[in-house]
């Protein structure tokens, strides 16, 4: 029977979501308007962190190449700016879709390399990938290599301003919102049932007459989609896109935001990038060399919340 206290947790999504949707009134009535896009890069971010977080912490896949998806989306929608700009080719109905279909395609033919090997050697594998496609972009002159590019405007919407930052917050919020009803679903489904088997113990799954190479590919593809998305919307977010996004060190920090969050935990992406964002957002303020408060406090969860901040609120 469950107790009171897990009753209660039941409910706080609902609180958390009541609260996302009056956040941009109540930083509004504070004179904060300037965090309505801060809070936007955090959906985006935990949309980013999510997508790896089913790589990583429902299949036990750890890649240091996620990156790689995330900037193939932030460009796809830069190119078509650059390119068509001006024609239904920047509609978000079909460039971020198309951002999703370019991370699906690029990660379906790295994983499906990469998915042959195991243990540091994926790891190393899709790093370099990564890379190669970082260097890609800083070699490509014409779409600004080294200094990246800017989007003249942000995608458009029929009948909807992308350009207000309070009106772009809520487009992410619902598109976030739908990521976690799909994970979550997922999650319960027989493919997520599959993947942690996996994780667990693969031979065992592969000896159950589990495609096992499959599942995992599928999932890579999933993960690959959803980063371009995330990559799209955070090219719009800050009307700017560079090969830094692609950057394996760009995949550490959302890696870090998934272990900080919970290594499976359907919440985890989002508590992770909140409160990695959070802290590189405060405490410079107070530490000059605020790195290192960053690293113990890191330390700290690893080693008292193993479980991760989604963790601790698990009934």
């Amino acid at each position: 029977m469950p107790t009171g206290y897990s009753r209660g947790l039941a409910y706080w999504p609902l609180a958390l979501l009541a609260l996302a949707l009056l956040l941009p009134q109540l930083l509004g009535m504070f004179g904060f308007d300037f965090y309505v896009s801060f809070a936007t890069r955090i959906m985006i971010m935990a949309l980013l962190a999510s997508s790896l977080n089913l790589l990583v912490g429902t299949g036990g896949m750890v890649s240091l190449g996620h990156a790689a998806f995330f900037g193939a989306g932030a460009y796809t929608v830069a190119i078509l700016a650059r390119e068509w700009g001006g024609t239904p080719a920047t509609s978000a109905l079909l460039s971020w879709p198309l951002a999703m279909l370019v991370g699906a395609l690029l990660a379906a033919f790295i994983g499906a390399i990469c998915l042959r090997t195991k243990g540091v050697y994926f790891i190393m594998s899709t790093l370099a990938f990564a890379q190669m496609l970082f260097y890609v972009f800083l070699s490509l002159k014409s779409y600004g290599g080294d200094d990246g590019m800017s989007l003249t405007q942000r995608s458009t919407l029929p009948g909807i301003d992308l350009g207000a930052d309070v009106v772009f917050y809520y487009v992410v919020l619902a598109l976030f919102a739908v990521a976690l009803l799909l994970l979550g679903r997922l999650d319960r489904a027989r493919f997520g049932k599959v993947l942690r088997g996996i994780k667990d113990n693969e031979l065992r799954m592969e000896s159950l007459g589990f495609a096992v190479f499959r599942f995992k590919l599928v999932a890579f593809i999933l993960a690959g989609a959803m980063a371009g998305l995330a990559g799209a919307l955070m090219g719009n977010l800050n009307n700017f896109v560079s090969p830094n996004m692609m950057h394996w060190e760009q995949s550490g920090v959302v890696l870090v935001m998934v272990i900080l969050g919970g290594l499976g935990r359907l919440w985890g992406g989002l508590a992770g990038a909140a409160a990695m964002l959070l802290l590189e957002e405060i405490l410079p303020n107070f530490l000059p060399h605020w790195q290192i408060l960053l690293g113990v406090i890191l330390l700290a969860v690893v080693f008292f919340a193993p479980r991760g901040l989604a963790g601790i609120f698990r009934a």
